[in-house]
């Protein structure tokens, strides 16, 4: 398997389009992204990673994790291929390492999509976090496997969908990380705190949110629309946290027209 500074890697699409680059949540496997990477990889060439700590990418992580480092392992990864500038979509954690890298080094980004992320940290996904947390460490990551789809999918889709939930469990268990490093990553994306610094993003930025995202609020992303110049903002009407996910063709085809404008 490809691995560059230490994240396993891989690319998809026509090797001359431009190239996108695709972050996830806080489980950390580029997998979550299989039902949009079809849609665009045909426009785009897409570059697929791990974070650190998770899935195929290196495992070891310091006591102390923070989002920065994990801009800094973008970066890192876009040296070791030669990408001297790319897009970049998010999601939730990926979407905040996007926001860091704004600021970090918006000289790497041509756009960026955040999708269902924050600028700081809020009461309602800290709570939820802690629920989530205490379910591994009290029960173990059977347990908090089993929890996920509540706080990512719609309660209808969760029950339409329930025996492909069902038959994914024992491959996310067989692939689960180690507690500490989601514990460790946990810590970093609930004190990510940027709210002062907006007004020096100058990158041409879409939060797409979900209205009825149960993790993380869509007025997590207010801030990112009202404070940012030129920020864009849309809000998909049903999907959950997940939405990419639960509506991939909706999901796609605004990722794609915000790109190709």
């Amino acid at each position: 398997m490809p691995h560059a500074a230490g994240l396993w890697y891989e690319w998809h699409g026509p090797g001359n389009a431009p190239v996108l680059i695709l972050s996830p949540g806080l489980g950390g496997s580029a997998g979550y992204w299989t039902p949009n990477l079809a849609a665009l990889a045909a426009q785009y060439r897409v570059l697929l990673y791990d974070h650190r700590g998770t899935a195929r990418s290196d495992l070891t992580l310091p006591d102390t994790v923070t989002v920065d480092d994990m801009a800094d392992d973008v970066v890192a990864l876009m040296d070791a291929l030669g990408i001297r500038r790319a897009h970049f979509m998010g999601h939730a954690a990926g979407g905040i390492i996007g926001l860091a890298l704004a600021l970090k080094a918006p000289e790497r980004l041509s756009k960026l999509i955040v999708v269902n992320g924050w600028v700081a940290p809020d009461p309602h996904f800290a709570r939820c976090f802690d629920v989530r947390l205490a379910l591994l460490r009290h029960v173990g990551p059977a347990a908090y496997i089993r929890a996920q789809p509540i706080f990512l999918f719609p309660a209808e889709w969760i029950s339409r969908h329930s025996d492909r939930l069902d038959a994914e469990e024992p491959l996310h268990l067989t692939h689960f990380p180690p507690p500490e490093n989601i514990e460790r990553r946990v810590a970093a994306l609930k004190a990510f705190d940027i709210a002062d610094r907006l007004s020096a993003i100058d990158t041409p930025i879409l939060a797409l949110v979900s209205a009825d995202d149960m993790l993380v609020p869509a007025y997590c992303a207010d801030s990112i629309e009202q404070q940012i110049t030129g920020a864009q903002r849309v809000t998909m009407p049903w999907g959950g946290h997940a939405c990419n996910v639960t509506d991939p063709d909706r999901f796609n085809h605004i990722v794609i027209e915000f790109l190709g404008a």
